[in-house]
């Protein structure tokens, strides 16, 4: 058996996108799964230009018994944020210009998620705020 994950696009327009990721466990947990793939993401509708990474503006979770690692995906993944176990919060990056990607080589602009610690019936919930970016 797997992990019951659902992943649901809030918005996806020209400049913004809003994501919701849930997971209930059975204890198999997930490791750097892709749960924003940018090339999935719509373009910019009056150039055409594809969507090549994203800012994250915002993140609002709840964690029940696990805890969530975030990253920028590449040949060494770049933390955005560890959400902890039992908690919920919404971390406002609104007030300067987000946390854009960094990483350094191999960079897909992407963005995965790891449990840690998660059990049988262990859940969150993530929604993601992002900015879309066009390079």
């Amino acid at each position: 058996m797997a992990d019951l994950v659902t992943s649901q696009t809030i918005q996806d327009g020209p400049r913004n996108a809003i994501m919701k990721f849930t997971n209930v466990s059975d204890a198999t947990g997930e490791a750097a799964v892709v749960k924003v793939n940018v090339s999935d993401l719509t373009v910019q509708p009056r150039t055409g230009a594809a969507c090549t990474s994203v800012t994250v503006a915002g993140i609002q979770f709840s964690t029940y018994n696990m805890s969530v690692t975030i990253q920028f995906d590449a040949s060494v993944n770049t933390l955005i944020a560890t959400l902890p176990e039992n908690y919920s919060d919404y971390l406002d990056f609104s007030a300067f210009t987000g946390i854009p990607n960094n990483s350094a080589g191999g960079k897909t602009g992407d963005i995965v998620f790891t449990t840690n610690g998660a059990g049988t019936g262990d859940t969150y919930v993530v929604v993601l705020t992002l900015i879309k970016n066009y390079e």
